[in-house]
């Protein structure tokens, strides 16, 4: 097992909204010394949640993306607020922006987006046996629910609307979990 580089020095550059950017000097066990920049989360991390309407079919939202400025088509995601479980905030996330709780939650892993640089981390839900209740969200706008046959991702990945590496990820790690039930 490799040995992690000490830090040696540790500096705040800018803070931000969601995001911290942090400046690390480390000293690795060869004696190299770097420094390194990273993008450090200031909240508890994200969940991203397939909600499953039935056994073949999975809801999706269209949103607006604005780093790409267009609407993408995903899967329901949001920030973890203080003193929230994963499961907590993924029912709180559903209820918000499709509509529905579950009474069937299941954390299956969790994912980085760029170890190399960020500390953020996502945990992936599943969500089953839905029903309809509706909170508040702080979306701009309403959004788009859209079933989707999760037999029929490969069609979904081609689509230039569903680029997000996560929801892609999310939703074939889910698809391979549901097909281990089945055996």
């Amino acid at each position: 097992m490799p040995i992690l580089p000490k830090i040696k020095a540790r500096r705040n550059l800018e803070p931000g909204k969601l995001f911290n950017i942090e400046q690390l000097d480390l000293e690795f066990s060869n004696g190299e010394k770097r420094r390194y920049e990273r993008l450090r989360s200031k909240g508890l991390g994200a969940v991203i949640v397939v909600p499953m309407r039935d056994a073949e079919t999975v809801l999706l939202v269209r949103e607006y993306a604005v780093g790409l400025h267009h609407y993408e088509l995903g899967l329901v995601k949001g920030r973890l607020e203080r003193d929230e479980t994963i499961l907590q905030g993924a029912q709180r996330e559903l209820k918000e922006e499709i509509g529905y709780g579950a009474h069937d939650l299941y954390e299956l892993t969790a994912l980085s987006l760029a170890p190399g640089y960020m500390t953020h981390m996502t945990h992936i839900v599943l969500a089953r046996d839905l029903y309809p209740e509706k909170l508040p969200g702080d979306e701009p706008e309403e959004l788009e629910v859209v079933p989707w046959p999760l037999v029929d991702l490969h069609t979904l990945v081609q689509r230039p609307d569903c680029t997000e590496g996560r929801s892609i990820a999310a939703l074939y790690i889910a698809r391979d979990y549901l097909q281990r039930e089945e055996k």
